[in-house]
């Protein structure tokens, strides 16, 4: 059961998934939203706000798009 939840999950996230330019995989703040169920984009601002602060807080660039 556990692999068809990783399945499943994984499916849908790169259902979502993004490719820049040079092929660089990426997933937009709105269909993050929507998989992880907020309803309301406006409901998720500040789950974002809270990764910013986690980021800088363990030393990483907020804008740090390779990691």
């Amino acid at each position: 059961m556990a692999k068809e939840i990783l399945k499943s999950e994984s499916t849908l996230f790169e259902k979502i998934k993004r490719l820049d330019s040079n092929g660089n995989e990426y997933w937009t703040s709105r269909h993050m939203a929507k998989v992880l169920e907020y309803f309301e984009y406006r409901h998720f601002i500040p789950v974002i706000d809270k990764s910013k602060v986690a980021c800088k807080n363990s030393n990483h660039s907020v804008n740090d798009r390779n990691r």
